[in-house]
């Protein structure tokens, strides 16, 4: 899932010595405040306000709210809040029932799910056949959603051939054996298949809603939900309001009544808003120059939680100049990402060269071998490449590099580019700024030469990153295509594949990555954000990030 803007072209020249001591500005340890460790001694979890209410910042204005025209970390994030799935992840990310009270296999080809007694906020009942129709309308071409794909990598039968418009909806693998039995066929055995329906893409979406009021059906004044949450007011670029939905099935244990969502792009706004006290929770993004001093004044309620997610520039490979390999070594091998990783940000993210978060289940490791090369020989290596491309002093390498709004990808983006600068000499590099919709926009339509762009696992598995980069596949946006590739990420799901067999599979689909280099892996994520001591039932452990605010409560302060 991606993560997340004002058009601003900028042309990097700095000296990174300069851009990297303006990021460090600020760093110095402040004193600690005095108001916050008494009040958060003064705090008993078990003695709730009169008033449950919690304002969280969402990062971005969502593109959408419907779960089927949507790809990003903003979205999911007030969707979940809204709808539920078959299935769904507890405080540590593992998998629990939703939507579904049980499921099972013989022969992790047949899934059959037993719905509970659910209701949707107008009181219609959550039956099987509202499952057959959103899974049949995300693939649907006519959806056109980003996430299309998804069903397809899930190897539900029929889902390929519909995506590609070879075959009706009413094929796809997925049957209402009563109304509260779901009968879901792969075409492979698909292990991990429930964990793949806690996802945003797969929560059921209200049929008679959506063919009564088309695009408009997520208004405040008609959108039907089945989860916790439904909205109540939608502010454009400012906020999203939620409130209870008591026909919600366990309405009776969720305490939180009103959840604000914020969308406010810029980290420093959010952390001066949290310090003024209009902000619980912030996004999980915290500014680099304000970490050490805000650990310091804070303490606990600066959490860093580990984070499924990578974040890497996307090479347009099909676009000059990045339609060349070389061209994309080079700067792969080139970029100092302990730099960026140390000086840059600060917060405990690691040095990435491998798509996968070495924290997945299944633990994919593949350590390429010039990642253990020492500067020289890496520059050295890079500048051949370069040079055998075509680039030189007399005719240096520029190209445009996009990013969404947001404080931390434009320092991360100042930095990449004048390091490229430092160590490369003929390299130019243009910043690109687009608002969060709009680089949406400009990624899917190809209209770019490098991205910033950024991975969360959608479950704790690798293939939920290795499978973006499938030819094909909807977030597949840089084009790439490898039949090597394509091949072992098939041979994964093949009959009889032992777990041990599946993770040398994808290490070896990590080193195919590593020789083609579509995609430039920097470093993968922590989650630092800002929580009040009285937000109850955070931080949590789950490493897909996956709050809910179902799950907490608001302490007497």
């Amino acid at each position: 899932m991606m993560r997340p803007s004002n058009h601003l072209l900028t042309s990097v020249f700095l000296p990174t010595s300069l851009v990297l001591a303006m990021f460090m500005t600020g760093c110095s340890n402040n004193s600690a405040s005095d108001g916050t460790a008494s009040q958060s001694s003064n705090i008993d979890p078990n003695v709730l306000a009169d008033t449950q209410e919690l304002v969280v910042n969402n990062a971005a204005e969502p593109e959408s709210l419907d779960p089927h025209k949507v790809s990003g970390v903003p979205e999911a994030g007030i969707d979940r809040q809204m709808f539920e799935g078959l299935t769904n992840t507890d405080a540590d990310g593992k998998t629990i029932p939703g939507m579904a009270t049980s499921w099972e296999s013989s022969d992790n080809k047949v899934w059959t799910f037993k719905l509970r007694d659910a209701k949707w906020s107008n009181g219609d009942p959550v039956t099987a056949e509202d499952f057959v129709y959103s899974l049949r309308r995300l693939v649907d071409p006519n959806t056109a959603s980003p996430y299309s794909s998804y069903l397809v990598d899930a190897k539900i039968v029929g889902a390929e051939q519909i995506v590609e418009g070879k075959a009706g909806i009413d094929t796809l693998g997925v049957e209402a054996l009563d109304d509260k039995t779901l009968q879901v066929t792969l075409s492979e055995p698909v292990p991990y298949f429930p964990d793949m329906m806690i996802h945003n893409s797969v929560k059921p979406v209200h049929q008679k809603t959506i063919e009564a009021f088309g695009d408009k059906w997520t208004d405040p004044a008609n959108i039907v939900v089945n989860g916790p949450y439904k909205v109540s007011k939608w502010q454009v670029n400012d906020q999203i309001v939620l409130t209870r939905n008591p026909a919600y099935y366990d309405d009776a244990n969720t305490k939180i009544d009103t959840v604000t969502m914020l969308a406010i792009p810029s980290s420093t706004t959010d952390v001066a808003r949290y310090q003024a006290g209009e902000v619980d929770m912030t996004y999980n993004e915290i500014p680099t120059e304000q970490f050490a001093s805000l650990k310091e004044q804070l303490g606990d309620e600066l959490t860093v939680s580990p984070y499924l997610c990578t974040y890497y520039y996307e090479f347009n490979n099909v676009k000059p100049p990045f339609d060349d390999v070389k061209v994309r070594r080079a700067l792969a091998l080139a970029l100092d990402r302990d730099t960026v990783v140390d000086k840059v940000i600060g917060q405990g993210q690691t040095a990435a060269y491998q798509l996968t978060p070495t924290a997945t289940n299944g633990g994919v490791k593949n350590m390429p071998e010039w990642a253990t090369w020492d500067k020289e020989k890496r520059l050295a290596e890079a500048k051949k490449l370069l040079n055998e491309a075509g680039y030189s002093e007399s005719n240096p390498l520029t190209f445009e590099l996009l990013y969404n709004t947001n404080d931390l990808h434009k320092k991360t983006a100042l930095a990449v580019a004048s390091l490229w600068k430092q160590s490369l000499g003929f390299v130019d590099v243009n910043l690109i700024n687009k608002e969060w919709k709009t680089y949406l926009d400009t990624r899917r339509n190809g209209n770019y030469q490098i991205a910033r762009a950024g991975w969360c696992g959608d479950y704790n598995e690798a293939s939920t990153f290795l499978n973006i980069v499938k030819t094909g596949n909807s977030n597949n946006h840089g084009k790439y295509s490898n039949a090597n590739f394509d091949s072992l990420m098939a041979q994964t799901l093949k009959p009889g594949v032992t777990p041990e067999q599946r993770v040398d599979l994808y290490n070896k689909a990590e080193a195919q990555l590593d020789k083609d280099m579509p995609l430039l892996n920097v470093y993968h994520y922590v989650s630092p954000r800002l929580v009040k001591p009285y937000v109850i039932g955070f931080p949590m452990k789950d490493a897909l990030n996956n709050w809910q605010a179902k799950d907490l409560s608001i302490a007497k302060h």
